[in-house]
């Protein structure tokens, strides 16, 4: 639908369309109409429909309307589980916000501390911020506090509760006004977001779109399998086959992150890897330079899986095969934004096809196999999809019975 639907102000109106939004996603439509009216949302959707301009509008209609606040201190507050997605929110709202007064505060470890501290002292109106150095600034800091926040929205949910960040995010709701708005957004609605949302939401509209197990529409999906031995090889062909605006590339380890990167440059393409143990300025920086298009490839662990939303992604490349089918929906959730097509390539040895299997029963279809042309594999690659044993579908308990079965 059009966002003039929406009824939203002038200026966040001429901020969408100069983003180049031109109809809101499901989530946009289902979540935006009650958040601006003031109620509790808990919206599961998948990664890259919209999500953060859901939550984002109506937050930014509302603080509009609202006098200043009398005490210093953010407005509203937005929590992520990791920097990137943070950094990325923050940039999102920001860009929504050019035409306004409403002034944005990135609160993430790896920066300087002071600059957070004025921020959420004399300016902010919207804190995005990561728990744990929230928390660090609200036990250093003194001047300023939450007794002025009337929209808390939690990002990414399920996520800051994998991570560990439940007492952290505790303490903070606990902190805030008991009568503010609560938004919460995730990919998934597990059972400890069902006691996060019972104890701190107040009879919240529940928004489900599409079902959680099934990958982004547009996402063109194909397993190309090979010898560990022509890995490298054969990453370095499909990304030099291929008319790519884009791409991301997924590794398990950080350590194979940094060899692939190299790897990829000795081959005279150019690409930067990301992960955890980059200082946070450079992965500012390679991020910056990714999202303006001044490298085409991008290696990553699983750290940028759902930090990262860049709309030009074309490919997603899983260079290793991930251990959880979850992080494989994350990953290849990074192309195909928002209705947009994209490609998921995953390169996967014999050694992988067991994980491979995990990931298409969890999704609940098989993805196809396909061989590079012109490629010289050193083993033919088997193109049909492997199937589990008898013995491995029914388990110990139905041994005897498969074994009649089979006799």
């Amino acid at each position: 639908m059009s966002f003039d639907i929406f009824g939203l102000n002038p200026a966040l109106r001429k901020a969408v369309n100069e983003m180049g939004f031109e109809h809101s996603t499901p989530i946009q439509t289902a979540a935006v109409p009650p958040a601006l009216e003031g109620l509790d949302v808990l919206g599961s959707a998948q990664t890259g429909s919209g999500k953060t301009v859901a939550y984002a509008l109506p937050t930014l209609q509302r603080l509009m309307a609202q006098p200043k606040a009398a005490r210093p201190g953010p407005r509203a507050l937005v929590l992520a589980p990791v920097r990137e997605l943070a950094a990325q929110v923050e940039a999102t709202i920001a860009d929504l916000a050019q035409h306004t007064s409403l002034k944005t505060a990135l609160i993430i470890g790896g920066e300087p501390m002071p600059p957070q501290a004025k921020a959420l002292q004399q300016s902010a109106d919207i804190a995005i911020a990561t728990p744990g150095r929230l928390l660090d600034h609200m036990r250093r800091t003194r001047g300023w506090g939450l007794e002025a926040v009337s929209t808390v929205i939690l990002d990414e949910a399920d996520r800051m509760l994998d991570m560990g960040f439940l007492p952290d995010v505790s303490e903070i709701l606990d902190k805030v006004p008991s009568g503010r708005q609560t938004l919460m957004f995730s990919a998934t609605v597990p059972s400890a977001i069902e006691g996060l949302m019972s104890r701190y939401m107040r009879d919240p509209l529940r928004i489900q779109i599409d079902p959680p197990r099934r990958p982004a529409e547009g996402v063109v999906q194909k397993v190309y399998p090979v010898s560990s031995a022509q890995k490298y090889d054969l990453l370095y062909a499909l990304l030099t086959s291929v008319d790519a605006t884009a791409t991301v590339v997924f590794t398990s380890m950080k350590r194979r992150a940094d060899a692939v990167a190299a790897y990829l440059r000795g081959r005279g393409l150019e690409a930067h890897a990301m992960h955890s143990d980059l200082t946070q300025s450079a992965r500012t920086k390679a991020m910056t330079a990714f999202r303006e298009s001044k490298f085409k490839v991008l290696v990553a662990t699983d750290i940028a899986a759902r930090g990262l939303d860049i709309r030009h992604v074309s490919h997603v490349v899983n260079f290793d095969v991930p251990d959880y089918p979850e992080d494989y929906l994350h990953r290849i959730g990074r192309t195909a934004r928002a209705f947009t097509v994209g490609d998921a390539m995953t390169i996967m040895s014999h050694e992988e096809k067991n994980a491979v299997l995990s990931i298409e029963t969890f999704i609940g279809s098989e993805i196809p196999r396909a061989a590079l042309e012109g490629f010289p594999y050193d083993v033919p690659p088997r193109l049909t999809a492997y199937r589990p044993s008898p013995l491995a579908r029914f388990g110990a308990k139905g041994v005897g019975k498969v074994r009649r079965r089979l006799m």
